[in-house]
């Protein structure tokens, strides 16, 4: 049996790194020369690396890890469905106990009709189902031609073809034949970048706009959903102004499009409730969801599916599948978080005690020279940099110092992500007070050693 405890150097497990593992989002030749950095233990919200360097994990994984590290819970849960049911799958008219608790819990947890969950391994493979559910809805009801699915730009919606053609990333749509047909895109709700002069209340009325005259351009008859993150989380935490979603719910109900939330970030209690569409107050067809799910634990996805769709569903032989769909494991080690979730009032927490500490802290931020906004919902926030705030001017090159702010967040115990020159933070929901001072202390370290290299380097 091959397992790893203890581990060799850190050198030699770079070296067999960059030899044979392929990083997602990397240029995998740097690895050769600089080594990644290898993680060896987890506890609570702090990351160990192989030389025992402690870090706070200001992103929480990849956005996922909510209820924190090392909860033996999940593992002993693990452990006795695998003795118990290690695998079945849900085709062929077959069911199983841990799907059947879990749906019946996401449907209770769920607003308004979503009563009905179709599983996935991940948020990109739980969009993909969206293309084809939604699609699938409207040809059964005699629409076939309702195919385009309209998304914003900079929205990040998975990294499959499918989930790739819907977010609206370029960078990702240069690589591959991207996006796939039928797929449109309108303008993100990013105010501080993309908003000049206007007033935030009607900017968020006029990027919300968008979806309307796009909806007549391209055809009622041919749009079949709209598909967003509540708030955007790798476009760079953007929260949109608060006119922007009431107009968008509008014009999905007056042109009877469906409105899918994308869920996998903003999910599971990251905007202090259960789901980021209870926060911005909207009503979607579809969610879906990933991440928070299991806290990251063990991969599962899916989309919670509102009870008209699911009823036109249900009439057809839905012909598609996944061979993990409702893993009996996966199914539950996320029940077992969600009780966790519940049972230690942890959202309630968010929303009412340790969220409004860190928000307050964290909006103090902007009276740094180097930032300009500093916005932040629930435990999910963002900081734009600038050379100057007067104009909300962006940096020459783009992302130099939102790269040098992230290396010196790594050098000073802290990792928080880059996003071109915005800073984000997505931590676990069980941060305690001392940890938001840590990481508010680690962060504005961070900032001051970021502006003195730019300062000295010429840039501001």
């Amino acid at each position: 049996m091959t397992m790893i405890t203890n581990h060799m150097p850190t050198a030699e497990l770079q070296a067999l790194d960059a030899a044979h593992h392929i990083h997602p989002f990397s240029k995998n030749g740097e690895f050769e020369t600089t080594g990644a950095r290898v993680i060896t233990r987890a506890d609570g919200v702090t990351l160990t690396d192989s030389e025992g360097v402690e870090l706070l994990d200001a992103m929480g994984g990849l956005w996922c890890v909510n209820i924190g590290y090392g909860r033996h819970e999940l593992a002993d849960v693990a452990a006795r469905q695998m003795r118990e049911l290690p695998y079945y799958n849900s085709f062929f008219k077959t069911t199983h106990v841990p799907v059947i608790a879990l749906s019946k819990r996401l449907a209770e947890l769920a607003p308004g009709d979503l009563n009905h969950v179709f599983y996935a391994s991940s948020g990109s493979e739980a969009n993909d189902t969206n293309i084809r559910m939604v699609r699938t809805y409207w040809a059964e009801l005699g629409k076939p031609e309702k195919q385009i699915i309209i998304s914003r730009k900079n929205a990040y919606h998975g990294s499959t073809l499918g989930a790739a053609s819907l977010g609206g990333m370029t960078a990702m749509h240069a690589q591959g034949g991207l996006p796939l047909p039928d797929m449109h895109h309108i303008d993100q709700p990013n105010w501080w970048a993309e908003g000049g002069d206007s007033d935030p209340a009607e900017f968020g009325l006029e990027r919300a706009q968008q979806l309307e005259k796009a909806i007549l351009e391209l055809g009622e008859n041919r749009v079949a959903a709209f598909i967003a993150e509540p708030v955007q989380g790798a476009g760079g935490v953007i929260i949109p102004p608060e006119t922007y979603w009431p107009e968008i719910q509008r014009i999905c109900d007056k042109y009877e499009i469906l409105l899918i939330a994308d869920e996998v970030i903003c999910g599971f209690g990251r905007t202090g409730n259960w789901f980021g569409s209870q926060t911005m107050g909207i009503r979607p067809d579809i969610m879906t969801i990933a991440k928070g799910l299991s806290s990251g634990y063990i991969p599962i996805g899916g989309s919670i599916v509102s009870d008209k769709v699911a009823e036109v569903i249900a009439g057809c032989e839905f012909n598609h599948g996944y061979t993990y769909s409702g893993h009996p494991v996966a199914a539950a080690v996320a029940l077992e978080n969600l009780r966790i979730m519940d049972e230690e009032g942890i959202i309630t927490r968010v929303a009412e005690d340790t969220g409004p500490y860190l928000q307050e802290k964290w909006r103090a931020l902007a009276d740094h020279p180097l930032v300009g906004e500093a916005k932040i919902v629930g435990m999910m926030g963002s900081i734009a940099m600038t050379p100057d705030k007067s104009t909300r001017a962006a940096f020459a090159e783009p992302g130099t110092a939102g790269l040098i702010c992230r290396d010196r967040c790594f050098a000073n115990g802290l990792i928080m992500r880059h996003v071109g020159d915005r800073m984000i933070i997505s931590p676990p929901l069980v941060l305690e007070k001392s940890d938001i001072d840590t990481l508010i202390e680690r962060a504005t370290k961070s900032l001051d050693e970021t502006y003195a290299r730019l300062k000295a380097d010429g840039v501001i």
